[in-house]
């Protein structure tokens, strides 16, 4: 489907030549000068308005096509699909073509193989390019629409553990412009973390600020992070990059097979509508106070306290507590806004009794395998203890470890036994008495 930018440019190309051609035509004709010379005139004044014409209203509305856009070639780890370069941190291994590396088992959105790439606890991470067929011009608006997934089941080797280690943390898509191979002059647009284990279309508005000649995505942490971690990406069925023309068009210009978004209270922010106040019923009481009276504020009201064992009157060594209200999402280590209370509690405990030392421990329920159960249950209780120490607990004070499940406290074969075993505890190692 043409763009309306290219219709209007083509019908006035089209007019140009035309009333060109038919006013010289006129003027030569009419002066009945047959010149052959003439007639060239003609001709190259014609050939000349055509030019101009194409300059004047020529940008490039074609869309432009990415080599290899289903990231097809024979499924191998550390090898990006033909028509991808290599952009990883030198030293670090290239991406692979999916699947069948690293337990990677995805079926492909679009043909048989799709681009795997990784970011590693190292501060490393993986990214691919290619030379566009044409270039990105600045100042013209895009739309770019990729398939993004990411695998559950990802087992590498980490060099910071130099041990095998699950690559399973969500990341995010970053797409850069350049004038090289890993040239990443601009960000032109970049991902929410992929979460979704299915395969789900992406779309991306880009406008450069300079040419540029070649593209490059990159797989990418969490931002703002706190700290790398180990995470992986899946890439499949790009489409083309599509020129919009005006920025402001962007919202007219749906690109075809875009899905409809239906309005529901998980997609749209409902503000509620200003009730205007009544109007009293009652006058105001016009009689003014006396200024002799001084009128003392309630005290704040105070919080509850969340962990209300976590008292030095009541600890005694070798006891472990439960870290209440520590709620990691699934299959992750973060720690949230949600949390901080808690974890506020413990430092202003430590702080204030500074010659107690702990261990903080992590453990998980019984269903995943040993190896994903110690990877887990050490990656939250290193969390918790690296929040502690960048509060200001001095490093020799605190000690973390994972359990994965071999400490259970309830069965394993209810959900309200899982909960209990997927825990985070504070372990009093000493009380410095």
């Amino acid at each position: 489907m043409l763009k309306r930018e290219q219709i209007t440019a083509n019908l006035t190309t089209f007019a140009l030549i035309y009333t060109s051609y038919t006013l010289y035509d006129d003027i030569i004709v009419s002066r009945r000068n047959p010149h052959p010379f003439m007639r060239k005139v003609q001709i190259v004044i014609l050939f000349l308005s055509i030019w101009f014409c194409s300059s004047l209203f020529g940008q490039n509305m074609e869309p432009i096509k990415l080599a290899n856009p289903s990231f097809e070639d024979f499924p191998r780890h550390s090898q990006p699909p033909i028509g991808w370069y290599d952009c990883g941190k030198p030293g670090e291994t290239a991406p692979d073509t999916q699947p069948g590396s690293f337990q990677v088992r995805h079926t492909a959105k679009d043909g048989f193989t799709y681009l795997g790439m990784v970011t590693r606890d190292n501060e490393t991470w993986e990214a691919v390019a290619q030379r566009l067929s044409a270039p990105l011009e600045a100042g013209m608006c895009y739309q770019f629409r990729i398939h993004l997934t990411y695998s559950d089941e990802y087992f590498s080797f980490s060099r910071t553990s130099e041990q095998n280690e699950f690559f399973i943390k969500p990341v995010k898509l970053r797409i850069w412009g350049g004038n090289s191979y890993c040239d990443k002059r601009e960000l032109l647009s970049e991902s929410e973390l992929v979460k979704n284990t299915n395969w789900k279309e992406f779309q991306f508005h880009f406008k450069p600020k300079r040419d540029y000649k070649f593209i490059l995505f990159e797989a990418f942490y969490k931002t703002p992070t706190l700290f790398p971690y180990n995470g992986n990406l899946l890439v499949d069925d790009a489409s083309a990059i599509v020129p919009t023309g005006k920025c402001d068009e962007w919202d007219e210009e749906i690109m075809d097979d875009e899905p409809e978004i239906i309005a529901s209270d998980e997609n749209v922010n409902v503000k509620p509508k200003p009730v205007k106040p009544k109007p009293s019923e009652t006058k105001p009481d016009e009689t003014k106070p006396d200024e002799n009276i001084v009128v003392i504020p309630p005290p704040p009201k105070k919080e509850p306290k969340i962990m209300k064992d976590l008292v030095i009157e009541k600890v005694e060594e070798g006891q472990s507590l439960r870290i209440e209200n520590l709620n990691f999402d699934t299959d992750t280590f973060n720690i949230k806004d949600d949390m901080h209370p808690v974890l506020d509690e413990i430092y202003s405990f430590l702080k204030n009794h500074n010659n107690v030392s702990v261990e903080i421990g992590g453990h998980t329920n019984g269903l995943p395998s040993d190896e994903y159960c110690y990877w887990l249950s050490d990656r939250r209780a290193d969390a918790v203890t690296k929040y502690l120490i960048e509060k200001g607990i001095p490093e020799d004070r605190i000690s973390h470890k994972g359990y994965g499940k071999t400490q259970p406290i309830a069965t394993n074969s209810t959900l309200a036994g899982r909960k209990k075993n997927q825990r985070v505890e504070i372990k009093i190692l000493s009380l410095g008495g």
